[in-house]
């Protein structure tokens, strides 16, 4: 049994990198620099500028909002 299983947002991160050929930490720091701030508005900007599908672009969000102490 997997006792080191990844839950939540991370869980998405290893599909994120073969899809888009970048590293996660990448993708992190692209959402940490822009200047939108809501959940939503986050994940429509990654979908629209960045062309990441909704679930990657939510666990991305996620994440980065979770580091801050934000839902």
């Amino acid at each position: 049994m997997a006792e080191n299983v990844v839950k939540g947002p991370a869980s998405y991160f290893p599909s994120i990198e073969k899809k888009y050929g970048r590293p996660v930490g990448e993708w992190l720091e692209v959402v940490r620099s822009s200047p939108l701030d809501k959940h939503m508005e986050l994940v429509s900007w990654l979908k629209a500028e960045h062309g990441l599908g909704h679930g990657h672009a939510n666990a991305l969000v996620a994440h980065v909002r979770a580091e801050k102490g934000r839902r």
